[in-house]
């Protein structure tokens, strides 16, 4: 399928060290960082709210 063989991997130790080590940091590097203060929104994100409700409200024709 894709790359080396998982027969291949584990003929011998330090390849399924190596091979266990990058799906460990495949794993590590996709998650993401917690926001310090996600519970109170930004000001960028209470900007962008605002504008998205003016948008709304002037799509539908409601003031």
């Amino acid at each position: 399928m894709f790359g080396i063989k998982i027969a291949h991997v584990f003929r011998s130790r330090w390849h399924a060290l190596l091979w266990s080590a990058g799906i460990l940091m495949t794993a590590y590097c996709s998650i993401p960082t917690p926001d310090d203060d996600s519970d109170t929104p930004t000001q960028d994100q209470v900007l962008q709210a605002q504008q998205a409700a003016s948008a709304w409200s002037a799509a539908n024709g409601s003031h």
